[in-house]
């Protein structure tokens, strides 16, 4: 069997992509990207953003470590239905804590394919996508996930990719070939 053929295999079964990185590192772009190649060829996907399920599936979850680490769980559950459904569930969270996506992994059982957006919060600050850099420096905002507040890094991660090097075909061709391997 081919490469592609097997994770053509792999990802008809079902999986979850777990994009962590602090604020601004390029997880919700990489997801997005990663879904059009995917539905291209001819996957089921799905993309849970932070973000979006914070509106819906995690609303009133505030930001101590316990509500995110519920955030975090919560989503997790949800990538774990679609996958083990034959989805491929592409995450994007910043999922700080390292237990919990320890527990997220064990409970997919080997369908669980954590991606670091290892991207330096000095070039997080300078995207600054939502403000929250700005808004922090200001002192509008206190716990800012990697400024005042912890982010752990993935020790082990399926695939490292560091976007301040990379355009975003890069990022997404580098997590493509961590996909085959």
């Amino acid at each position: 069997m081919t490469l592609v053929a097997d994770l053509s295999v792999r990802l008809n079964g079902g999986l979850t992509v777990w994009l962590t990185g602090l604020p601004s590192a390029g997880k919700t772009t990489i997801a997005h990207a990663l879904e059009k190649r995917l539905l291209a060829e001819g996957h089921r996907v799905e993309v849970l953003d932070g973000d979006v399920l914070r509106t819906h599936l995690t609303r009133g979850l505030g930001f101590s470590r316990e509500d995110r680490e519920e955030n975090v769980r919560r989503i997790g559950f949800v990538a774990h239905l679609l996958s083990r459904n034959g989805v491929v569930a592409v995450v994007s969270v910043i999922s700080p804590y390292r237990a919990v996506r320890d527990e997220l992994r064990e409970l997919h059982g080997g369908r669980f394919f954590e991606v670091h957006v290892a991207t330096p919060v000095e070039v997080c600050s300078e995207r600054d996508v939502k403000g929250l850099y700005a808004k922090q420096r200001a002192g509008e905002l206190q716990g800012l996930t990697g400024v005042d507040d912890p982010y752990e890094a993935p020790l082990h991660p399926e695939a490292v990719i560091h976007t301040e090097h990379q355009t975003l075909e890069q990022s997404v061709e580098t997590l493509w070939q961590a996909l085959q391997s």
